[in-house]
């Protein structure tokens, strides 16, 4: 009893029913719990894990291909299904009204106006553009589609007639990677750094130090400009998205290492780390086996704050035209698309992919939360 009233008193115990003994929690199943008591935190979870399995598989979720267009419907506001048709008569299986093109007799320009004499039923698994799925898995069957000559557009199309729903999902392969690719190099740069300085110090720290508040004192937007804008224009798609995430982590690691740093100093005089010294652990040991694990709940309490920095740097700068070029695309291109106030008056649909820029910045900020919360679980 005595043994299990200490145990107790590290961590909280729960009872077992059957067994009609008390459960000690450890510290990750106790952090577990406190988060998911946090229900925004869940919902900003479950957000975040449909955005990244939508983006992977992005091919097969959307019914056209991103460079798919279709002339004759250019400019068609969004065209979603129905289930109950102009009678009032209720389907069973979802279905798209036909798309007319007929002359406005008043401004004589081209319209398209909805033919409810053909209705176009939806189908699940059909053939369409090809993909590549996850970088390997060639196909061209896509979950959804409409049969014969119908078309869905879901969010509408652009000015050359690209189906926009499809192009987001595709834009989410870029918007939400960069700032994973971004967070991985910051991370790797800014623990580091913050490891080696704050463990050695010295003349080295010191100027480590003074070259981070350089970094920081610059305006972000600015020096994401003229570091973008030292891209060469010769270089292709898949060149600019990997330098797109070197500068961004390049503005992004001073903030973390400095953190890391200050948390090292209050470590490297706590008891465990003499301890090593007087066990002659070596200084690799010391630093990677008890200095950085007591950082890594802050660590990553900051990268998931992080990330949404990135995706909102990759989105400026692709939206200042500085960023990813087509024939990629990405969630701040098409935003650079709706940048003319007479686009967004006539094509206000455009607007869309903004939407799920904040949806993902807002689930990023909620899970942020919970993880500051859940990282220290012994708190009430």
């Amino acid at each position: 009893m005595t043994e299990l009233a200490a145990a107790g008193a590290l961590a909280p115990a729960t009872a077992d029913a059957d067994a009609g003994t008390a459960k000690v929690l450890s510290v990750r199943q106790l952090a577990w719990r406190k988060f998911r008591k946090n229900r925004l935190a869940v919902f900003g979870l479950v957000v975040l894990a449909l955005m990244y399995l939508s983006a992977a598989f992005a091919g097969f979720l959307a019914p056209y291909g991103d460079r798919e267009t279709h002339a004759q419907f250019a400019r068609v506001g969004p065209h979603g299904l129905n289930l109950v048709d102009t009678e009032g008569q209720f389907h069973l299986t979802p279905f798209v009204y036909g798309l007319e093109r007929t002359m406005d007799r008043k401004t004589f320009k081209q319209v398209l106006t909805v033919d409810t004499e053909k209705r176009y039923e939806l189908r699940w698994l059909v053939k369409g553009a090809p993909y590549t799925l996850l970088g390997f898995i060639k196909s061209d069957v896509h979950l959804f589609g409409v049969e014969g000559d119908g078309k869905l557009f879901l969010l509408g199309t652009d000015s050359k007639g690209r189906d926009l729903f499809s192009r987001i999902l595709y834009g989410a392969q870029v918007s939400l990677t960069v700032g994973l690719v971004g967070v991985a190099l910051s991370l790797f740069i800014g623990i580091s750094v913050g490891l080696i300085t704050g463990y050695y110090g010295g003349w080295f720290d010191e100027i480590v130090q003074r070259i981070i508040e350089m970094t920081l004192a610059f305006p972000q937007i600015p020096l994401w400009l003229a570091l973008a804008a030292l891209v060469p224009p010769t270089w292709n798609s898949i060149q600019i998205y990997f330098a797109i995430s070197l500068v961004l982590s390049i503005l992004s690691w001073g903030a973390l290492a400095r953190q890391v740093r200050a948390m090292v100093l209050s470590l490297k005089t706590s008891d465990f780390v003499r301890a090593a010294k007087y066990a002659n652990a070596s200084t690799g040991r010391i630093m990677f086996k008890h200095l950085l694990p007591g950082t890594m709940s802050h660590v990553l309490v900051v990268a998931t704050l992080t990330i949404p920095a990135m995706i909102l740097g990759e989105t400026a700068l692709s939206f200042l035209g500085l960023g990813i070029k087509p024939p990629m695309t990405s969630w701040g291109l098409l935003l650079n698309e709706a940048q003319s106030v007479q686009v967004i008056l006539e094509l206000p649909w455009l607007l869309f992919p903004a939407v799920f820029v904040v949806l993902t910045i807002i689930s990023f900020n909620f899970v942020g939360d919970g993880l500051r919360d859940a990282a220290d679980p012994f708190s009430r």
